[in-house]
């Protein structure tokens, strides 16, 4: 499986909704070797180990650009 290119910042699906069901997407708010990312919906954070993100993570829906 290739996994899409995602940075600081961007939205992205995931395979599974959030309980909340206000949002499918979510916003990527810390990597490194952990990354953590904030439901648009109802502001939950949930932090991933970078592996398992990549495993779980469906698509990319917008890039933010670093100009």
């Amino acid at each position: 499986m290739i996994v899409p290119e995602y940075g600081l910042g961007d939205v992205v699906e995931m395979k599974k909704e959030h309980p909340c069901h206000k949002s499918k997407y979510w916003n990527v708010i810390r990597m490194g070797a952990d990354i953590k990312i904030k439901c648009q919906g109802c502001g939950a954070v949930i932090m991933f180990e970078r592996h398992e993100f990549e495993r779980k993570l469906k698509r990319v829906i917008e890039h933010v650009s670093e100009d």
